[in-house]
């Protein structure tokens, strides 16, 4: 019998075959992307160093009170927003995307326009 093999285990293979190409300096970090069934998180992080520069999440509290009523694309965007106007506080301009093996489709294509529209340049 031939067992289908696991949507996530699938996305962290085309995450890690991403990885290899992608990778974060100080002038350029990575903007990483993780969904759940639920919540959108984005990292701006700098892979030399290992340490996360800015974070952002659909958990956070100043993003939480502007989510009621949304939709999880409109979240998405949201956050790429929120993410977008942090690192521009922290003087990040420009980021290398990272959509960790998810389609660049629906609420992470969201996420990465939002990004764009706060100032970020990929």
């Amino acid at each position: 019998m031939l067992k289908r093999a696991d949507r996530n285990a699938l996305r962290q293979r085309r995450h890690l075959r991403i990885r290899r190409q992608v990778a974060g300096r100080l002038e350029r970090p990575r903007l990483s992307v993780f969904r759940s069934l639920k919540h959108m998180h984005a990292q701006i992080i700098d892979d030399t160093r290992g340490v996360t520069l800015v974070a952002a999440s659909t958990l956070d509290p100043e993003i939480r009170e502007a989510l009621k009523g949304k939709k999880k694309t409109e979240a998405g965007a949201l956050v790429g927003e929120t993410i977008g106007r942090r690192a521009l506080e922290r003087g990040i301009r420009q980021v290398v995307f990272d959509r960790s093996g998810y389609l660049y489709h629906g609420r992470v294509k969201a996420l990465a326009e939002g990004a764009r529209k706060a100032g970020l340049q990929f």
